[in-house]
């Protein structure tokens, strides 16, 4: 295949793309099931697959839920970091983000010092990404020590995300956090959309046809369902989540 931001570009040229997120852990996630979500969102739509989680993540595991998402889908296999600890050749690139708004270093940049020379012996293609995390923020803003930005505090949400551009990351993501009670609101996602240059990625909470096209309307170039994938196994509900993601 072609280079992974290639990819994920040129897709973002034509329309809004939709990212399916799923964890590792295998408490949480088999590799039959990983098999099983894949053949399904392929089905539905999805353009790629994120593969991460707040805890629990390993080499291991990554590589395996890599390794069944790309057999049964044929589609990218992305990763989404959570530690410096857990890495594999096994994905076809991953988001090398930073949290902007942590208060802990190790995830705004110490943490991807120590993990860089592993990434380019390994030959991973990595996209610079700013990862802001809006509140409630849920586990993810807890681990890494975040102070989430406002769910009404637009200006910040802007400030974060011009931030981003000006240091030169290639994609910003405001994240809600996994299993949200709201998603990031469409008056954020247009002030951001409106102040950047470079995609626009939001995920967190997005559980309907109906946030899914708000979140499209407003300038997201790329929607992450994440909970929402791993627990609907309903083929006609997804669709109408990716369709309305996508505008199709």
């Amino acid at each position: 295949m072609t280079g992974l931001k290639e990819y994920l570009f040129e897709r973002m040229k034509k329309g809004t793309i939709h990212l399916s997120l799923l964890d590792p852990d295998p408490e949480k996630l088999s590799e039959d099931k990983a098999k099983e979500i894949a053949r399904r969102m392929k089905e539905a739509g999805s353009d790629a697959f994120m593969i991460g989680g707040s805890t629990g993540v390993t080499s291991e595991n990554l590589g395996a839920t890599a390794r069944a998402v790309k057999e049964a889908s044929g589609l990218p296999a992305i990763y989404f970091p959570s530690n410096p600890k857990a890495l594999t050749p096994e994905v076809d690139g991953m988001f090398f983000m930073s949290i902007l708004n942590s208060t802990n270093p190790l995830y705004i940049s110490h943490g991807h010092a120590m993990v860089a020379p592993y990434v380019a012996k390994l030959g991973i293609e990595a996209i610079p990404m700013a990862y802001i995390i809006i509140e409630p923020g849920m586990t993810v803003a807890k681990v890494t020590e975040t102070e989430c930005v406002k769910h009404d505090d637009v200006n910040t949400a802007v400030g974060y995300a011009l931030a981003a551009e000006m240091l030169g990351m290639q994609l910003v993501y405001l994240e809600a956090g996994s299993g949200a009670d709201r998603p990031v609101s469409p008056e954020m996602i247009a002030a951001v959309k409106k102040a950047i240059h470079v995609p626009l990625i939001i995920g967190g909470g997005i559980r309907t046809p109906e946030a899914a096209e708000a979140a499209r309307k407003a300038g997201a170039d790329a929607i992450v369902t994440g909970t929402f994938v791993e627990q609907c196994s309903d083929l006609n509900i997804l669709e109408k989540v990716v369709h309305a993601a996508k505008g199709i």
